[in-house]
Order: structure tokens, then C-alpha cells, then sequence
């Protein structure tokens, strides 16, 4: 016999309470890049919607609220995803939609994919699912492309970008 049903409610938490709380998981950096397949090239953007779904096969989602790049993936069939590295928050505010004057990206190109150059990851996708969730589509993308390296990955956390670095006795610490 299972228990009498308690006082469920819906959680009506305003946007800015539910997005305060959510910004005390610590995200990484991603840079979302597809080719616009318009002529304009390579569109990018900063996200740090991003997980892995499955090892087998393996594939990745980005979450996207309304904006360009979800846009281009609706009608596009490929996306690439370069994990940032802690020297590269000037690249993160470029491609977040503050745009950094004089700078030039030149991409790697990896068949399909372009990617920012000097990320700690590069994953390359083909979208295989779209799913609305809320506000936002959810574009699931089995890897075509995977390539990674070392260093220090450049974090999000409440609302301001962090690093995290290893001290000489594996104690982490974040700046």
C-alpha cells in the first residue's frame, strides 16, 4: 500500500530565483560552432548547456534557448563543440554576444567541423534528435569527430568565470 499523495505543487519559482540557484553548479566553457551553409561561414556562440547522453553510441546534447545558432541547427544537420581552457575567456565573452574588437578566429577545420583553436576538447556532431523542453530544443548529436588534451579548463560559477587549479597536494582550488 503506498502513502496518501502529500500537497504537491507546482514549483512557480520566478526565473531569476530558479536561475541564481542552478548557477551554483559549476559548468564548463563550450563554444558551439556550425557552418551556417548560407555563404556568411562559420556561426559560433558561447554555451555552457552541454552534457554527454550516451557511450554507446556516443553522443552529447546542447541545450538552446531562442537565438541564431539554435536557428542554424534547425535547419542545419552538424554542429561542433570545443571545450575552453582557462586562458580563453576573451574568446568565451566573443562568441557570448561581447564582442572583442581586433579579434580574428581562424577555426580548425575538421571535415565537417570547424572548431576555436587552443580548446582542451573538440567534439563533433551529427544532430540525430531534436527535442523541445520548455523554452529551450534540446539537439542531440552522435560524435563524428573527437579529439582532446590536457590544461585547465575555464569554469562558470555564479555568473562570473572561474578557474580551478590542483595544488601540490591534489587539494582543488577555485580562482
Amino acid at each position: 500500500m503506498t502513502a496518501p499523495a502529500t500537497d504537491v505543487r507546482p514549483l512557480g519559482t520566478d526565473p531569476r530565483t530558479f536561475r541564481d540557484a542552478l548557477g551554483r553548479f559549476a559548468t564548463g566553457v563550450t563554444v558551439i560552432t556550425t557552418d551556417t551553409g548560407n555563404g556568411n561561414g562559420i556561426h559560433g556562440m558561447t554555451a555552457n548547456g552541454f552534457m554527454s547522453v550516451s557511450l554507446d553510441p556516443a553522443l552529447v546534447l546542447v541545450s538552446l534557448g531562442r537565438c541564431a545558432m539554435a536557428d542554424h541547427l534547425h535547419s542545419g544537420d552538424r554542429y561542433a563543440v570545443t571545450l575552453l581552457s582557462e586562458d580563453q575567456e576573451t574568446l568565451s565573452r566573443h562568441f557570448g554576444g561581447r564582442t572583442q574588437p581586433g579579434l580574428s578566429v581562424d577555426f580548425t577545420r575538421r571535415g565537417a567541423h570547424s572548431f576555436v583553436p587552443g580548446g582542451l576538447a573538440e567534439i563533433g556532431c551529427r544532430i540525430v534528435d531534436r527535442h523541445v523542453a520548455g523554452d529551450h530544443v534540446l539537439f542531440i548529436g552522435e560524435v563524428e569527430h573527437l579529439d582532446y588534451r590536457d590544461g585547465v579548463p575555464l569554469l562558470f560559477y555564479t555568473g562570473n568565470y572561474r578557474s580551478l587549479h590542483v595544488g601540490l597536494t591534489d587539494d582543488i582550488f577555485f580562482y
